[in-house]
């Protein structure tokens, strides 16, 4: 989790309809909501305002600044009642766990998005590692394998921007390497247990309930 991305050299359109999704269509997740983190989202704001110019870039409004980290399925799926047990699970396991500190500071490009890495990844994996591990507990392992999300792969970072068209990275990469950006570092002492669509090109939610890390 902790190897370099390198910047890709062509971008695709992000919002291809993934197995499952559909207009009108909403999803439970615990992610980590950055809006408060008011130094952050302004290293944020300071890299979307070199991507302007890119009509195929979806800039991603303040409130939904996000760290992704673990879904739990869709609303038409799960009850209320195991969606009240996960929430009760998740809150046991990570009043247990020290809140991540971690830093971010230099955009990736990447094929669908351009992203803020946050390093060192450890730390926020252990928190997705007990979301995980409640997801087992309350709706059973085989949840947790088909989860959108994948634990080898996971790389804990906060989109600026979603690419919407096909079209070459370079000039994108150029534009993010000349903001003269300091790093911020951040305790991410919550996560949001929230219910989000994505109908507008973007994933916008409809319920955030905050859950405190270490207390």
């Amino acid at each position: 989790m902790s190897d370099l991305v390198e910047h890709a050299d062509t971008m695709q359109d992000h919002w291809w309809w993934r197995p499952g999704w559909r207009v009108g269509r909403h999803f439970h997740a615990c992610h980590f909501t950055i809006s408060p983190q008011t130094e952050l989202v302004q290293l944020v704001q300071l890299y979307q305002q070199a991507l302007r110019p890119f009509s195929g870039l979806d800039l991603i409004p303040t409130p939904w600044l996000h760290l992704t980290m673990q879904g739990f399925g869709f609303l038409d799926v799960l009850t209320d009642d195991q969606v009240a047990d996960l929430e009760h699970a998740i809150r046991h396991r990570l009043a247990r766990v020290p809140a991540p500190i971690v830093t971010f500071h230099r955009p990736v490009v990447r094929r669908e998005a351009i992203y803020l890495p946050a390093t060192p990844a450890e730390p926020i994996a252990c928190v997705r590692h007990q979301v995980r591990a409640a997801i087992a507990e309350v709706l059973g392992q085989d949840h947790v394998e088909l989860a959108p999300e994948q634990a080898g792969a996971f790389r804990p970072h906060v989109s600026v921007a979603y690419s919407n068209s096909t079209q070459a990275a370079g000039p994108i990469v150029d534009a993010v390497t000349e903001v003269d950006a300091p790093a911020v570092t951040v305790i991410l002492d919550h996560v949001g247990l929230i219910e989000f669509h994505r109908d507008n090109r973007m994933y916008e939610w409809t319920r955030d309930v905050q859950v405190p890390i270490g207390h």
